[in-house]
């Protein structure tokens, strides 16, 4: 008697929402193949060779209350290629105070939450004594709203921020300087609800859901090396520079996927691909209004990269105020620049620029000009260094923009089409595009189609719970 042949599912995209789901399909016991367009996995948390270096496109980070992601780390074999802070600790200098380049940290103590920021904020030299207390008082408030309400969703985060005291000096020492990085969008552009979410979750949850993680080697050893060994010993088939063409129903009811001269039929399709390539995909009547899509606006990124002939800065990562520059990161050792026979003695550093819009098509030159001396003013042992080279990346789509409204825009995994399914970042997760919600929605996606097959399935989280 021949055994009955697994259900097949094909996973268009190979980002971290893709990868997610594949995995979780093929640990149901279901016959996957993952499709990707690019030549590697993980979307746009990647790397790249320049020479001697081994490139992030992109500075990206993950808090303790990255669960998710965790989970991805711990799933790929790569957690202690990423660790986390023993205890959140942000330098922020600001160089445009009156009394001269003034230094300040953000900092939590093991006191369970609010006091765990306390005595931080009362010292945060930033802020009068007066903006302290309304942060303080606002914080308060901020716990009591559900991020979850639709009210919330249409309202800009600026505008709550005034009706709650905070002086544009606040906005800038203190929300933006946090909210930019984790939304990818000021204050005015920011969705209360999102913003509502991400400091809820991140401050006022745990003492230690703020606590910074990063990769410390390469995103592409974390995304694409070892993510395809994970599908591997899965048993997913992976195809890179593969483009999923079309998307259409067979004679006996399954879907078939036309990609790269090559017929993928399967009884579940995930869509983990943009929004607007989704859109593209889509069958007609999948979605009761597809054109939502695209009206999921984008924010870029901008990063810059410096490397210096010595080491100009000691810390792993500081924040700027009174500066364009907003975050700054040391890659010297995670580029693989200090052990190259031409890297001794020189450092490496990666600045992020979030929300990017009025720079991110910018020429190099023009940048270069700008940035470099914000740096020497930032960081005074750059002022005699000479800088051995200067690049940028560019992600002029690098997240959906946060806002007011957008979460209206965004869908669940499940379409009205029975077997099909969409993931991403910009799917209804709840949370801002972050790897975080990518792998989220990687789990909605795998988590409705088995409940649909009727196989047994345990939420990720939940099951570490």
């Amino acid at each position: 008697m021949t055994a009955p042949q697994p259900e097949r599912a094909v996973v268009v995209g190979g980002g971290l929402a893709g990868i997610t789901a594949a995995l979780e399909l093929a640990d149901a016991g279901l016959g996957v193949t993952l499709i990707e367009g690019r030549p590697r996995l993980g979307g746009l948390a990647f790397s790249f060779r320049r020479g001697e270096l081994t490139v992030d496109n992109g500075q990206h980070v993950y808090l303790r209350c990255c669960t998710a992601y965790g989970w991805f780390l711990d799933r790929v074999g790569g957690t202690h290629l990423a660790p986390l802070q023993d205890r959140l600790d942000v330098p922020v200098l600001d160089v445009a105070h009156p009394g001269g380049p003034r230094l300040g940290r953000l900092r939590r103590s093991a006191l369970p939450v609010p006091l765990h920021l306390a005595r931080s904020l009362a010292t945060y030299p930033h802020l009068s004594l007066a903006e302290r207390a309304s942060v303080g008082r606002a914080a308060l408030a901020l716990k009591r709203l559900d991020p979850a309400d639709p009210a919330l969703d249409g309202v800009d985060f600026a505008t709550w921020l005034g009706r709650h005291g905070q002086s544009a000096r606040t906005v800038e020492a203190l929300w933006d300087l946090v909210g930019v990085a984790t939304l990818n969008a000021t204050a005015p552009y920011a969705s209360l609800g999102l913003a509502a979410m991400v400091f809820k979750t991140g401050l006022l949850s745990e003492p230690g859901a703020a606590d910074i993680g990063w990769a410390h080697v390469p995103l592409g050893e974390l995304h694409d090396t070892l993510a395809r060994k994970a599908l591997a010993s899965a048993g997913v088939r992976v195809e890179t520079r593969t483009k999923a063409d079309s998307l259409s129903r067979t004679e006996s009811g399954a879907w078939r996927v036309e990609a790269g001269g090559e017929t993928l039929d399967a009884e579940v399709v995930v869509l983990a691909v943009p929004q607007r390539e989704a859109h593209d995909l889509l069958p007609q009547g999948a979605l009761d209004d597809p054109g939502k899509l695209l009206d999921i606006g984008t924010a870029p990124i901008l990063n810059l990269h410096v490397v210096y002939d010595r080491k100009v800065l000691r810390q792993p990562f500081f924040a700027a105020l009174g500066s364009p520059v907003q975050w700054v990161f040391d890659r010297t050792e995670s580029s693989g620049l200090a052990d190259s026979p031409g890297g001794q003695g020189c450092q490496y550093l990666a600045v992020s620029q979030s929300a990017a819009e009025d720079e991110i098509d910018e020429p190099v030159a023009a940048l270069r000009a700008r940035y470099l001396p914000e740096l020497e003013r930032l960081l005074p042992a750059a002022r005699g260094a000479g800088v051995r080279d200067f690049f940028v990346t560019r992600e002029r789509t690098a997240t959906f923009a946060p806002t007011p409204g957008v979460g209206r825009l965004r869908p669940g995994a499940r379409t009205n089409a029975p077997g099909l399914y969409l993931a991403g970042a910009w799917t209804a997760t709840g949370w801002p595009a972050t790897m975080e919600s990518a792998v989220r929605s990687g789990f909605s996606a795998a988590g409705a189609a088995l409940a649909v097959l009727g196989r047994s399935h345990a939420h990720p989280l939940q099951e570490a719970a």
